[in-house]
């Protein structure tokens, strides 16, 4: 089982990144699932039902969650459908739209997928979430009659801390433990001991030059002389690409991992 998670698609740019680079390397290395970070694709914020298709259309096969899932509430009656390959993270609390686990149909069988969000994770630290630990330990737990061949966690928080640890808390109880948000690749992609391939954060597609996909113009001028800006897309110069690839086992343990990234001019 060859499983591919793509980075945090950050925007137009990273749409149009994704297009270019997900069909040649899905062909070249096997692919049989392609899951993509998807809480930022319409304009940095959220997802529509448009931009959904479009990443379909790309090579996706599944978009996980993050803090901004629910910005675009057109994209609710996918998100609570679980047909509709598309989750929001699974700590939320009770009552929030959507749903934060689902499974995959691949041709080699069905993958189950979940997302998280960590205790901080920017300007909506103070949003009240569930304990994540305790969200996968009920999740696996209800999930254990289900028949699968691999189980993808993505965990999107802030805190390397938190991402480190929950990956060493699943290791031999998943397939991989991938951590986002943060824009910028960590360099410890590996399997862990228990047959769990791991990587603190996997960065995104979009502007390389730009602060975590924002043009600097937007940024600078805030931080040095406190003005009031607008973020704004940078859609100018070098794209970049990161993924993670796995290969899974029969028992839905990594057996391999290799970190991947693309530049384009």
């Amino acid at each position: 089982m060859n499983i591919l998670y793509v980075g945090d698609v950050m925007g137009e740019v990273g749409v149009q990144t994704v297009a270019e680079v997900l069909p040649k390397l899905r062909r070249d290395k096997k692919v049989d699932l392609v899951v993509a970070q998807s809480e930022n694709v319409t304009e940095g914020k959220g997802i529509i039902p448009e931009d959904f298709k479009r990443l379909l259309s790309c090579g996706v096969d599944f978009c996980s969650g993050g803090n901004w899932s629910l910005k675009k509430p057109d994209v609710i009656p996918q998100l609570n459908d679980p047909n509709q390959p598309i989750i929001r993270p699974a700590n939320y609390p009770e009552g929030t739209p959507g749903l934060g686990y689902k499974y995959a149909k691949t041709i080699k069988g069905e993958v189950l997928v979940i997302s998280l969000v960590g205790h901080v994770v920017g300007r909506d630290a103070e949003k009240p979430t569930d304990n994540p630990l305790r969200t996968i330990d009920d999740i696996l737990e209800r999930e254990k009659p289900h028949n699968r061949v691999a189980t993808v966690v993505n965990f999107h928080g802030d805190y390397s801390s938190e991402k480190v640890v929950i990956g060493q808390y699943l290791d031999g109880r998943v397939t991989m433990v991938v951590g986002d948000h943060w824009h910028v690749p960590t360099a410890d992609a590996r399997v862990l001991p228990g047959g769990t391939a791991h990587m603190t954060d996997i960065g995104m597609c979009g502007a390389l030059n730009s602060s975590l996909g924002i043009a600097y113009s937007s940024i600078i001028p805030r931080w040095r002389d406190d003005t009031q800006t607008r973020n704004e897309l940078e859609s100018s110069g070098t794209r970049q690409f990161n993924a993670l690839f796995v290969a899974a086992d029969s028992k839905g343990l990594a057996t391999s991992v290799e970190y991947i990234r693309v530049l384009l001019d």
